[in-house]
Formats: C-alpha cells, sequence, structure tokens
C-alpha cells in the first residue's frame, strides 16, 4: 500500500484530517459509519493510477476533531466540509465523488446543493429511509435504537440498530466491526479497529438519528440522474440500507448497479469493489 499525503482543513467549527494519492482528475471518496479514510485503503492504490484519489475523516471522528464535542450533525454541514475539500484539492474542475452507507448520503446532498462541483456521483446504499413507502417504520426503529443507547448503553443499542437492518428472518447480526479483541488484529488492523470503537458512539448517538431522518430532495435527484449512479450489494437484497437506492432507481429509471460482497463489501472484496467503481466512474 502507498503512502498517501495527509494534510488538515480548518472547516466551520471543525478540522478535517485527508489524505491523497495518485495524480488525475479528482475522486473524491466520502467513507461511511465509522471508517474514515481508512475504509478505502484497500482500494485507493489502484484507482490512484488513473485519478487523484482523496479520502478523509468525518468532522467529529478520531482524527478530524470537532470544536466543541457536543455540537450536533447534520448532512447539510458535512456536504459542505466535502465542498470545501473539492475547492481545496480541485479549484478549476468539478470533481467526480463515491461515497457509502452515510457517507453516500453526504454525496446525495453534495450533487443537489452543488452540482457545479460534481461530474458524478456514486452512492453505494445511502440509507435515506424517508424515501420509502414504510418510513414510519424505520423512524420507530431509530426511536427504539435512542432509547436504548439512553437507558442500557452503547452496545446493546448497536445491537438493536443492526437487528433493524437486517432483512426479515435473516439470522443474528455480527458483532460490530471494531468489537474483536485487539489481540486477535494485526497492529494495523487492531489500530483501526480501536477508532472505530472510540468513534462509535459518536456515530450512534448523532450522525445516525440526524442522517437517517433526511430526506433528500428527490426532483432535484432525479433531474441531476445522468450524474448520479445508485448502487448497492450483490449480498444484501432485502437489507434496509438496499432499499432506499434500489427504490430510487426504479423511480427514476436508471440501472441499480450491484457491487460486490453487501453492505460492507467496501471491506469485504475491496479488490472486486474497486475494480466495479473504477468501472462506473469511467462509463
Amino acid at each position: 500500500m502507498t503512502s498517501p499525503t495527509t494534510g488538515r482543513l480548518r472547516v466551520d467549527g471543525a478540522t478535517l484530517h485527508y489524505e491523497v494519492r495518485g495524480t488525475g482528475p479528482l475522486l473524491l471518496l466520502i467513507p461511511g459509519g465509522t471508517g474514515g479514510a481508512a475504509a478505502y485503503d484497500g482500494v485507493a492504490d489502484d484507482l490512484a493510477a488513473d485519478y487523484t484519489v482523496a479520502s478523509y475523516d468525518p468532522r467529529g471522528l478520531t482524527r478530524s476533531p470537532l470544536d466543541d464535542p457536543e455540537a450536533e450533525q447534520s448532512v447539510a454541514w458535512h456536504a459542505d466540509d466535502a465542498v470545501r475539500l473539492l475547492d481545496l484539492l480541485s479549484p478549476g474542475a468539478p470533481a467526480r465523488v463515491a461515497g457509502c452507507s452515510s457517507g453516500a448520503i453526504v454525496a446525495l446532498h453534495l450533487l443537489t446543493a452543488h452540482p457545479e462541483r460534481v461530474e458524478r456521483v456514486v452512492a453505494h446504499e445511502p440509507p435515506v429511509v424517508e424515501v420509502l413507502p414504510d418510513a414510519a417504520e424505520h423512524r420507530a426503529l431509530l426511536a427504539r435504537v435512542g432509547d436504548t443507547f439512553r437507558r442500557e448503553g452503547l452496545m446493546p443499542a448497536a445491537a438493536v440498530f443492526a437487528a433493524g437492518l437486517r432483512r426479515p428472518g435473516a439470522g443474528p447480526a455480527d458483532a460490530p466491526a471494531g468489537s474483536r479483541a485487539a489481540t486477535e488484529l494485526p497492529p494495523q488492523a487492531a489500530a483501526r479497529a480501536e477508532r472505530t470503537m472510540a468513534d462509535m458512539s459518536y456515530f450512534l448517538g448523532r450522525i445516525v438519528p440526524s442522517f437517517m431522518a433526511y430526506t433528500p430532495d428527490v426532483a432535484r435527484l432525479e433531474a441531476l440522474s445522468d450524474r448520479l449512479v445508485l448502487a448497492a450489494g450483490a449480498d444484501s437484497r432485502g437489507e434496509l440500507p438496499y432499499r432506499p437506492a434500489a427504490f430510487l432507481a426504479e423511480r427514476f429509471g436508471t440501472e441499480l448497479v450491484h457491487f460486490p460482497g453487501g453492505h460492507t463489501g467496501l471491506t469485504t472484496h475491496p479488490a472486486e469493489f474497486g475494480k466495479t467503481l473504477r468501472t462506473v466512474l469511467s462509463a
């Protein structure tokens, strides 16, 4: 793996850690969950053969501290952070953007709010559940997660959340990605797992409630759908994060592109995921 060039960017209310590899037109990778820039380590080097690849830790994660650690979060603020990175790294040209999960929600807002800065967007399983016909059920899920978090703590709430994302009738959810003992992992993976667990409370307590309550401008997305690739995991059909991408693709009359693996295919199938991403970015 090539060591990236790292930098720090002051934005309103936070300082962002970002990483850059390669040369060529800019490709901004927006991570989801608690993965941060490291979530794209498995694909960034290959993509850097064709692009200047930038990834970053969203505001509030370990290496991108908030000025006010208790500040509430919004999709619009996170999208504005992405714009500031585009202005820094590609000031004279629109960029390609890819986002996964909560990062895909940011990418959708970036497209609708700043279309002049974006040439193409790949949104992999954005959990914009408010577009679904049964959105009320998912609001109830978020309420249960929040109530469990307040009464019982982080890990019980994470279990409720994970169970709510799975397809009906599925077996028990896996343990959260950072919860295995660090001694089971190689040093680099152990450090990443430690960061994941350190950021889990922030993610579940402030990112999930805000981001999953976000309603995208569907009419504007449809008008811009020639620049938008809606994507989902081949193994996650029927799961909650899969459904909004499928719903929007059907509404827009566009193809739902299936990537290898499930919701976390970026981590479980990095080589195949990167190959598919390269293909759709250049289509």
